[in-house]
């Protein structure tokens, strides 16, 4: 029988990937980062000298990709890349090759490979609508583009890392203007997804809809 998946989708910074690793925690199920997967494949072109605007190259990468999470850690071919896969500079460059189809087709089947018993919960940006579209949950998460810039300069200043508020703003700006109007699985909220708009939600409340919902969907199936 198929694992069960919750799909979590969403723009960038809208707190998915914080929900759906707590979801995961609280299910006991594993948990994909997908978006991860982009920022590895960003960060072995960087590493290989790979330009950006070579689709092959970048496939031929993404196919290539070997990459493990132990223990909460993220290793590149051997090699912890935990902090160096959160740079800005390298989810930008992330955002820009994830509209390239070769690229998406090649890391589809490393995806769905995560799902294994119990449970897979996944967060991207097109989970629910291309990767896992039998899903047992869909879930859309957003938020305002201002609270989500807030969130992301948050997070760097507690990291450490140096950011400007503005220059975050207009990245995320034009990182929703890629992703929403990319030839191939743009981001949209699937046609029987859940849309939470947590502008005004802390994760945890966050968290509790989106248990409340799989809930309800486990009742009504029983």
């Amino acid at each position: 029988m198929t694992a069960p998946v919750i799909a979590v989708d969403g723009p960038t910074a809208s707190g998915k990937g914080t929900v759906a690793e707590k979801l995961a925690r609280a299910l006991g199920w594993t948990y994909l980062d997908s978006g991860v997967l982009y920022r590895l494949c960003a960060l072995q072109a960087r590493h290989d000298g790979v330009d950006l605007a070579d689709e092959a190259g970048l496939a031929a990468i993404a196919r290539a990709l070997r990459v493990r999470f132990p223990h909460g850690r993220i290793e590149l071919a051997g090699r912890d890349v935990s902090e160096a896969v959160r740079d800005e500079s390298v989810g930008n460059a992330a955002s820009r090759l994830a509209v390239l189809p070769s690229v998406r087709q090649a890391l589809l089947a490393l995806q769905r490979g995560f799902r294994r018993p119990p449970g897979l919960v996944a967060d991207g940006r097109d989970m629910g609508t291309v990767v896992f579209p039998d899903a047992e949950l869909k879930v859309f998460l957003t938020a305002s583009v201002e609270s989500r810039a807030a969130r992301r300069y948050k997070q760097l200043i507690e990291k450490g890392f140096s950011a400007k508020l503005p220059d975050l703003l207009r990245d995320l700006q034009q990182r929703d203007a890629r992703d929403a109007n990319r030839a191939v699985a743009p981001l949209r909220p699937a046609e029987d997804a859940i849309v939470i708009d947590s502008t005004h939600l802390d994760v945890d409340a966050t968290v509790e809809r989106v248990m409340d919902a799989y809930r309800e969907r486990r009742r009504r199936a029983c």
